[in-house]
């Protein structure tokens, strides 16, 4: 778990991802983009630490979120429904502000 919460620590917001340019990755960082938020994205798969960082997700998340997992703030949000969710509430934007991401 101290890798992910190193990692967590250092970006307001930060996208946990396969590269495989799977459609919920990508609808996750676009959103990001498109309101100027400048996201990290760790791509698991490219990382040879990834299997050890999926473990530790698991570990935070109690269970393995669907890909991507995203934290702001250093806290754990959840995966591209919960993004969503929040964004169309108009959640999110508060909580990246919160978390200085914008």
């Amino acid at each position: 778990m101290e890798r992910v919460t190193r990692l967590t620590a250092e970006e307001a917001v930060v996208i946990f991802a396969a590269s495989n340019g799977c459609p919920t990755n990508q609808a996750v960082t676009t959103l990001f983009s498109s309101l100027g938020v400048c996201a990290a994205v760790h791509e698991l798969d490219k990382d040879p630490c990834g299997r050890e960082l999926e473990h530790e997700l698991a570990c935070a998340s109690r269970h393995w979120e669907p890909s991507p997992v995203v934290f702001i703030g250093g806290k754990l949000v959840g995966s591209t429904n919960t993004i969503m969710s929040l964004h169309l509430s108009g959640k999110l934007v508060p909580l990246l502000k919160d978390a200085g991401a914008m």
